[in-house]
């Protein structure tokens, strides 16, 4: 198959594949965000910035699982525990994360409820359904230039490798090595097979925090 041909089909499946599942998650969204506005001050949706293909930031969509001023709070939390930032520095995020909004919030992250609004984010065109992780700015600094230039040539996933194979238990060394394999070896076969394992990786929460 042709890398055009290849690049149209997973376009195809993508916009279909967002299409299904938001019509199918749409009562456990409506649940979600009831519940988000429920249990305490703050919007149900926000925006972060991300970094997708060929470098260029985005806003990804998510259900609000974090306390607000979460990304201040984090700044802080960096700058005054020399053993959360190694934690930070080693996996890109915190196990234990104590910007996270109660059970709500424990909840949408356990099962990756938060990440469902992403699916508008795969049918415009930011995201794909199986990728590399989509990482924040300060998180792609920390990686070194081959593999930011390997992951600046797809869209990061709705799902991939990283959230199959171990989540926040992976390191971000690990996770490069995620990362080379699915572009190096990817395809249409490999994303059908991503996605087959996924509901699995989320009804068992491995690597969720």
């Amino acid at each position: 198959m042709s890398l055009e041909l290849s690049a149209m089909t997973k376009r195809f499946l993508d916009v279909i594949g967002a299409l299904v599942l938001l019509l199918l998650v749409a009562p456990l969204l409506m649940l979600a965000v009831l519940a988000v506005r429920l249990s305490g001050p703050g919007p149900a949706l926000f925006r972060q910035v991300r970094v997708g293909r060929d470098g260029r930031a985005f806003d990804m969509l998510k259900l609000r699982s974090m306390h607000v001023g979460a990304e201040e709070r984090l700044s802080s939390l960096l700058a005054s525990d020399p053993i959360v930032a190694a934690e930070f520095a080693r996996f890109g995020c915190l196990k234990r994360d104590p910007r996270v909004a109660g059970v709500v919030g424990r909840c949408l992250r356990r099962w990756s409820i938060d990440e469902l609004p992403q699916l508008w984010n795969v049918l415009r065109g930011d995201m794909s359904m199986v990728g590399p992780r989509p990482l924040p700015p300060v998180v792609v600094a920390m990686l070194d230039a081959d593999h930011q230039r390997v992951r600046a040539t797809v869209r990061p996933g709705l799902t991939g490798p990283y959230q199959v194979y171990g989540r926040s238990d992976l390191d971000l060394s690990g996770m490069r090595e995620l990362d080379l394999a699915y572009v190096a070896r990817g395809g249409t076969a490999r994303d059908l097979a991503l996605l087959a394992r996924t509901p699995w990786a989320v009804v068992s929460g491995e690597g969720a925090h």
